[in-house]
């Protein structure tokens, strides 16, 4: 696959817009909250007590062990892309998270997704590879409560001596 047909795909993916929607399995709920408390070695009372860290939004509609993407994650689906021209690697690179209020204990959330920017090839000291950032919204009802900028980097692995 060509340079230009791989950022013809990421285009088409990109007119898409948040086509790719997921409601969280579960509601914020308590004990999801203590356990990531514990696993990040933090305590606050305040998110013993009915509120949750603003940092857990992506928690809360992560497809988990036994679950997948919806079918049309834009994410997924350009990954698919460059994996099948041969860019099989992946490195995060980097996340910008932004809150605007905390989660309280019973609230539904959902996610929409869209893929935001295709830039390469880039040569990097890991090979050559395109860096993709997708841009998530989470939701309570109508209402906005966090959003994130996710970049990685899917590249062809560089020999090593």
């Amino acid at each position: 696959m060509s340079h230009d047909e791989i950022m013809a795909e990421a285009e088409r993916i990109k007119a898409l817009g948040e086509a790719s929607e997921s409601q969280a399995p579960y509601p914020v709920n308590q004990p999801t909250i203590g356990t990531w408390l514990d696993a990040m070695g933090y305590d606050n009372e305040r998110f013993r007590s009915g509120e949750a860290p603003p940092s857990m939004a992506q928690v809360w509609t992560m497809p988990g062990l036994g679950r997948r993407r919806p079918s049309d994650d834009p994410l997924s689906r350009m990954m698919e892309v460059l994996t099948d021209a041969g860019y099989t690697a992946v490195l995060g690179t980097n996340c910008e998270q932004s809150y605007e209020r905390y989660l309280r204990v019973g609230e539904e959330l959902r996610v929409t997704t869209a893929l935001d920017s295709v830039a390469g090839p880039k040569s990097t000291a890991m090979g050559e590879g395109y860096f993709v950032t997708s841009r998530s919204r989470w939701y309570v009802g109508d209402e906005l409560v966090a959003t994130m900028l996710f970049r990685v980097l899917k590249f062809i692995p560089q020999e090593r001596a």
